[in-house]
């Protein structure tokens, strides 16, 4: 088992189609600062974490209808000179199926 595999085994998985406004009421239900995100196909592309959710949420170009995979996609780098992505960003991509249903959301 891998180092992505032991991190998409541990943690909340949601679908990254999943809203911000839904995201951030997940987790405050949950008790988590982070989640696992998961593509059409369940795989784990990555997570997201409390506080970049409100960051993105406090800016003006937020509204509503902001995908988790918006926010990921916007935090990825650009250039060479760009910042890394968060340390949460997962390099692989390691199956979500392991979800309960009560941490995943479709």
């Amino acid at each position: 088992m891998s180092a992505v595999d032991d991190m998409a085994a541990d943690g909340p998985r949601v679908s990254d189609d999943m809203t911000v406004e839904v995201a951030l009421s997940v987790m405050v239900s949950a008790g988590v600062e982070y989640l696992f995100l998961c593509d059409g196909d369940d795989q784990c592309t990555g997570s997201i974490t409390l506080a970049e959710l409100a960051v993105h949420r406090g800016s003006s170009t937020y509204t509503d209808q902001i995908r988790l995979r918006d926010v990921l996609a916007d935090r990825l780098p650009r250039s060479a000179g760009s910042p890394a992505p968060s340390p949460f960003l997962l390099p692989g991509r390691a199956s979500c199926a392991v979800s309960s249903p009560g941490t995943r959301s479709t």
